[in-house]
């Protein structure tokens, strides 16, 4: 299958694989859950096994694909196709690297990005950034990543630009997952939601999350249990997603005083899972901090979806 490419974004709770064509239509895909234990290497296999089962559906061995792009977590060295510190998954403190490993599982070549650079810079190229020059994605999930195109261009940094999730909401205030305090993540990210859910129930709070997650099988509070427990009007839950509602306002906002971008597109797991009226409720929180508040930028729903960080893994493979 001539130009055909392989796109992998690797999250906190799942590994999503593409192949896409010369157009970026999804030829094959597929999902698998990323590992809890273990270290790079058991992550980097559950990456090769996801790959190979979406070039099976693409009827494509993957070391026929022109190339595969990674969307990593992490800081990352594109030149040396390594990822650092992916604090989010299982025995990442160091440096691993994952190009090189995974391209000798694959045999393919394989490049490296930022996860939420690649899905931004896929909403710009395919879906709702589509017409701005300068944005803003904000991807919503087990942590709050960001992705900056400033003049029609992706601006990396030094390797880790964009770390909106690490901007700083309250002084002192709760841990984050990266160990610092009063991060944006520490009160908006999935995996701080569930720490602090989990918390309030042992002080007797009550909350039908766990039965939830208990109920459909599921050993993490996903997305989907967010969604189900905020549609059943739980009020641990709401009290949590208002709260992490009103962090998304306040550091989006303060990211967007300082860039004057055109527009946030707002994506992730619990962005795509809460849909257009989440998006709606973010972009009202956001309104009392900006600092041109009779200009604020368009708010945009990520058009791309669940596939938007693989498909825009795969544009690195071009």
């Amino acid at each position: 299958m001539p130009r055909a490419r392989g796109g992998i974004d690797l999250g906190g709770t799942k590994i999503q694989a593409v192949v896409v064509d010369a157009d970026s239509a999804v030829l094959g895909q597929a999902r698998h859950p990323t590992p809890t234990s273990g270290g790079p290497a058991d992550v980097a296999a559950a990456m090769a096994a996801a790959l190979r089962e979406a070039a099976q559906g693409a009827g494509v061995e993957p070391a026929a694909l022109t190339g595969v792009g990674v969307g990593s977590p992490g800081a990352i060295d594109a030149d040396a196709g390594s990822v650092s510190g992916a604090r989010n998954l299982p025995g990442w403190e160091g440096t691993y690297p994952l190009a090189g490993q995974l391209g000798e599982q694959l045999g393919t070549p394989v490049s490296l990005g930022n996860d939420v650079q690649v899905a931004t810079d896929a909403e710009v190229a395919l879906g709702a950034g589509r017409g701005y020059r300068s944005l803003l994605g904000v991807f919503w999930g087990t942590g709050v990543g960001g992705g900056i195109v400033l003049d029609g261009r992706p601006w990396l940094g030094r390797g880790a630009a964009g770390e909106i999730g690490h901007m700083v909401v309250k002084r002192d205030g709760r841990r984050c997952p990266c160990g610092r305090r009063g991060c944006l993540e520490a009160y908006a990210g999935r995996a701080a939601l569930e720490a602090r859910a989990r918390e309030k129930h042992a002080e007797g709070h009550k909350t039908d999350l766990f039965k939830l997650m208990e109920r459909h099988d599921r050993t993490r509070l996903t997305s989907g249990i967010w969604a189900r427990a905020l549609e059943q009007g739980d009020k641990l839950a709401s009290e949590l997603i208002d709260e992490a509602v009103a962090a998304l306002g306040a550091g989006v906002a303060s990211a967007v005083n300082l860039l004057d971008c055109e527009a946030v597109v707002i994506g992730g797991g619990l962005g795509v899972r809460f849909g257009e009226p989440m998006v709606e409720r973010i972009a009202q929180a956001m309104r009392p901090h900006l600092f041109v508040d009779e200009r604020p930028p368009a708010v945009r729903l990520a058009a791309l979806g669940d596939l938007g960080g693989a498909i825009g893994a795969a544009l690195l493979a071009r």
